[in-house]
């Protein structure tokens, strides 16, 4: 069992307590992650994203796609067919049920999904907010700066 600590994260950062929340969690699970079904994540642009889901066997219909809570939800159930009439020699494509989540960041939001040729391709961009971007800060010389914060008077 692995064990960090994060306090000279939070002494040397302010906001970031889900990143370090989410790397704990990450590192105190101990069960191991499923493989199935293979998946590639693509970066396509500065603030676009790509997951790539190998869905072969699956139909549009027995696919969904869910965002829900900064999480999304990928799951396939396949219908019921007279598979049970089938008689395989060798049975090597995997059609079993599946769900597979991904923790989306703020401000990513999925803008499509495309199934084609065995794939199910997820759109991701990031929309970061106008009051969230980098602005220059004025620097003034000899003026008092006003403040928006009230000030408290000393209580003895």
């Amino acid at each position: 069992m692995r064990s960090f600590d994060f306090a000279p994260l939070y002494r040397a950062s302010v906001g970031f307590d889900q990143i370090a929340d989410m790397m704990d969690r990450v590192f105190t699970n101990d069960a191991p992650q499923p493989s199935y079904p293979p998946y590639n994540i693509e970066k396509t642009d500065e603030n676009a994203y790509r997951i790539s889901i190998a869905v072969a066997g699956f139909s549009e219909s027995d696919l969904t796609v869910e965002v829900k809570e900064n999480a999304l939800i990928i799951a396939a159930r396949k219908g019921e067919k007279d598979d049970k009439a089938a008689q395989y020699l060798h049975r090597g494509i995997a059609t079993r049920a599946f769900e597979r989540r991904f923790t989306l960041a703020d401000h990513v939001r999925v803008t499509g999904a495309i199934h084609q040729d065995g794939l199910l391709h997820i759109e991701l961009t990031r929309e970061v907010p106008e009051a969230l971007k980098p602005r220059r800060i004025a620097i003034t010389t000899g003026a008092a700066v006003e403040k928006d914060v009230v000030d408290a008077k000393a209580v003895n």
